[in-house]
């Protein structure tokens, strides 16, 4: 491998572009964290939602399977689900509420927890508080 790619650019080629087998990956990781001095399971942390996660905890078989069969569960094209899959933290892309809620389902994930980000909010009470009457 050549050092002149980004540690990003390298990790998202391989889980990107779904050639790469559960079993590669895991082979992967000890060479990545050797090579590039990072934690290869954080990656997922780039990610808005936890999807590839829980996809790659799949067996082979089933991990193919459930890429043609969770776009159908969700009623969206494959294209669509790649797109949900591969929303970065830093995008303003999003995944519609009830989509979230069917992938939670789907995955057996308590509500919530689908999700690698916690959204930064004020409470009500503070909204009314700053509002100039």
């Amino acid at each position: 491998m050549k050092k002149n790619f980004t540690n990003q650019m390298l990790i998202a080629n391989f889980i990107g572009n779904n050639c790469l087998s559960k079993c590669a990956f895991t082979q992967y990781v000890g060479i990545f964290t050797q090579y590039f001095g990072i934690n290869i399971q954080t990656f997922g942390l780039m990610f808005k939602y936890r999807i590839n996660e829980l996809l790659m905890q799949l067996p082979m078989k089933d991990y193919r399977k459930a890429l043609k069969i969770i776009p159908k569960a969700l009623n969206v094209s494959l294209n669509t689900f790649s797109n949900y899959r591969n929303i970065k933290l830093s995008d303003d892309q999003d995944i519609p509420h009830q989509k979230v809620v069917l992938l939670e389902r789907i995955f057996g994930v308590k509500p919530g927890q689908l999700e690698n980000f916690t959204p930064e909010y004020k409470s009500l009470k503070q909204l009314l508080e700053e509002c100039p009457e």
